[in-house]
């Protein structure tokens, strides 16, 4: 039996992260929630769908936006060239290593870049899209 809670924990880890890139930390919570719960039950029934949601709310939740100076800053810099990628920007998920970053002067935990011609924020040390810019 404590095996199987493990397996759905870890499982859990996995798809939780895969459904948290909304871009706030509420929807984030939901997503990862219902992702974790949902990988949980397949692995460990009802119980595995409990440890599942709790694991992936916390995964889901972990990323939050950033500070509203640090969006408008980057929303009001002139645009540096559009990097185009195959694939698709999300949030939570690493921007691919041929995209350029610049960094935000007033903050540094936080660089940005145009890539598909939409404006994102990025934590820099892990290239993980904190928020895209509309």
């Amino acid at each position: 039996m404590k095996k199987l809670v493990i397996t759905a924990a870890v499982a859990a880890l996995m798809a939780g992260s895969a459904f948290a890139h909304d871009t706030n930390r509420e929807a984030g919570t939901a997503a990862g929630m219902a992702g974790g719960a949902a990988a949980g039950a397949v692995v460990g029934g009802p119980i595995g769908a409990g440890v599942g949601a709790v694991v992936g709310g916390a995964l889901g939740g972990a990323l939050t936006p950033p500070p509203p100076e640090v969006v408008t800053y980057v929303a009001q810099q002139p645009a540096p060239p559009s990097v185009v990628v195959r694939e698709r920007i999300v949030v939570g998920k690493p921007i691919p290593p041929a995209v350029v970053l610049t960094p935000v002067p007033k903050n540094p935990r936080y660089a940005y870049a145009v890539v598909n011609h939409q404006r994102v924020i990025v934590e820099p040390q892990s290239r993980t899209v904190v928020q895209i810019v509309n």
